[in-house]
């Protein structure tokens, strides 16, 4: 690692160990509820593309549980949420770190200031590089049910669920499906709904894949980010736009 990058990433660590709880300005009370969401991250070893897929009963889930960079991977943050897991966990990849040692890391420098009513042992986050490795945490006070599945290439995980079988479904359904990588991680989304998904609901969907300069246009890795923000059939909405993306891609063929 070259030595500015080791540098950045050893005083990236100090700062996130030594956040002084006592110091942050925080609202008095969060004006809203723990967010209940199932996800999915997965890698295509065949594109050398990485992505991720979401659906929540809430508004807009897209705005801030998928995180990714084609140069080093992804990431999805969830339940009791602090939304800084996210660019950490990309500043953490980009300094060589691997998924492993970044959950700890965050999770040991969390200062959790609001142990009372928004507290860490609540948070649920899962971390993937650009090859694959991955790993996930679902905290003790995650709001029942919720846990994660790890599978080849795929990690899932959820929180407030109809139970374990949403996230061994979508595992499977990864594994199983065929296709574009989006098509796999649709698969999954809807194989966890099958499964009873979110006890809530529905609301809203998010689909990103990135890949160094994978995307249309120039110095674009973006190859595809997609958000349903609010429908009651969110899972349909996103579907329907993957598959037409798809046929667009086999008629550039």
């Amino acid at each position: 690692m070259p030595i500015r990058l080791a540098l950045a990433a050893v005083l990236l660590l100090v700062s996130l160990v030594t956040v002084d709880p006592q110091t942050q300005q925080l609202p008095a009370s969060l004006p809203f509820p723990p967010v209940a969401t199932f996800s999915i991250l997965g890698f295509d070893p065949a594109t050398g593309e990485v992505g991720g897929a979401v659906q929540s009963r809430v508004f807009s889930v897209g705005n801030g549980v998928l995180w990714a960079d084609a140069d080093v991977g992804i990431a999805a943050t969830q339940a009791i949420v602090d939304v800084s897991y996210g660019p950490k966990a990309m500043a953490l990849l980009r300094a060589g770190m691997a998924p492993a040692a970044i959950v700890k890391a965050i999770l040991d420098s969390d200062p959790d200031p609001r142990p009372s009513d928004w507290t860490k042992e609540g948070r649920q986050f899962a971390v993937m590089d650009a090859k694959g490795n991955y790993a996930a945490y679902t905290g003790p006070k995650a709001t029942s049910w919720a846990g994660n599945r790890g599978g080849k290439y795929c990690t899932a995980q959820g929180n407030i669920l109809a139970g374990e079988a949403v996230v061994a479904g979508m595992v499977d359904g990864f594994e199983k499906a065929e296709g574009h990588l989006s098509m796999r991680l649709m698969a999954a989304l809807d194989a966890g709904q099958a499964a009873g998904g979110d006890k809530r609901g529905m609301q809203s969907a998010a689909m990103i894949i990135v890949k160094k300069n994978g995307g249309v246009w120039l110095n674009n890795d973006v190859v595809l980010r997609l958000q349903v923000d609010d429908s009651e059939e969110p899972l349909k909405e996103l579907r329907r736009v993957v598959e037409k993306w798809n046929a667009t891609q086999r008629r550039r063929r």
